[in-house]
């Protein structure tokens, strides 16, 4: 059998090895970024326009009818990494579609905003606004149900077309 020859990485000088270079190279970042312009926004009167691309709280679209979009399919909670939606289906036979969801709930302080739920639905029915400001002050108020999530196409119409538009 041939040997594989073995090959060794450069051994560190003593400067290196104390490890002074890199403290001084993190110094004089630091020293670099504390003269550069600042950028300070006054919060509360001041409110930040995400871009299109931003993944702000997940909400089920309702189109121009006022019905969801959603068929409770369940694609998003079983590919939630978080295990922060819960779906449960009903099934109606006098509206256009088969199945429409009799639960669907989100816990947003498990959400992790990672947009997956928003690649896997065939439907586009749940999709990342650009709503950023969340604050709780219960456990049980962070569980949105339907009521809270839903959203009209219109109001998601910038969302909806930046999705089409990167397929």
């Amino acid at each position: 059998m041939a040997e594989i020859p073995q090959v060794r990485s450069k051994d560190l000088t003593l400067l290196e090895k104390t490890y002074l270079p890199q403290i001084v190279g993190g110094l004089w970042l630091t020293f670099k970024q504390m003269f550069q312009p600042k950028e300070t926004r006054q919060y509360p009167e001041e409110k930040w326009t995400p871009p299109t691309a931003f993944r702000g709280r997940p909400v089920l679209v309702k189109a121009e009818n006022g019905i969801e979009r959603c068929v409770a399919c369940g694609l998003c909670s079983r590919v939630c990494p978080a295990l922060a939606i819960e779906v449960q289906a009903n099934e109606v036979a006098t509206q256009d579609k088969e199945r429409y969801p009799e639960k669907f709930e989100i816990n947003m302080l498990r959400c992790i905003f990672c947009g997956f739920c928003e690649e896997v639905c065939p439907e586009e029915a749940i999709v990342m606004s650009d709503e950023y400001i969340l604050s709780f002050t219960s456990q049980e108020e962070a569980i949105f149900g339907k009521d809270r999530l839903l959203m009209s196409e219109r109001r998601l119409k910038k969302r909806l077309e930046f999705l089409h538009d990167n397929v």
